[in-house]
C-alpha cells in the first residue's frame, strides 16, 4: 500500500514539530509550514531521510556551527533562511 501525498505531507509535518530538542522543533515546524506544500516527490524524499538526522547535528547544520553533508547542503541552507529569516 503505497502513502499518499495528503498523508506524507501530514506526516511529514508531524515529524517536523515532534523532534528532540525544542530548536528544531520550532525551526522545522516553520520551515515544513512554509515549504512542503510547495515540494515534489523527490524533495519530500529528501526531506524525510533529513528527519532521520539527529537533533544535535541537524541544530548544528542549520545554526552555521558545522558545515552540513553536502547531499543535505541545499535544503539545510534552505532551511536555515527560512528560520532565520535571511
Amino acid at each position: 500500500m503505497t502513502e499518499t501525498r495528503e498523508h506524507r505531507l501530514k506526516r511529514l509535518s508531524m515529524r517536523s514539530m515532534r523532534r528532540g530538542i525544542k530548536e528544531m522543533d520550532i525551526i522545522l515546524s516553520r520551515y515544513a509550514q512554509r515549504r512542503l506544500q510547495d515540494f515534489d516527490e523527490a524533495a519530500l524524499d529528501r526531506y524525510d531521510a533529513l528527519l532521520a538526522e539527529n537533533d544535535q547535528d541537524l541544530y548544528q547544520w542549520v545554526s552555521g556551527q558545522k558545515p552540513p553533508p553536502e547531499a543535505l547542503r541545499d535544503l539545510i541552507t534552505d532551511i536555515s533562511e527560512v528560520a532565520f529569516q535571511r
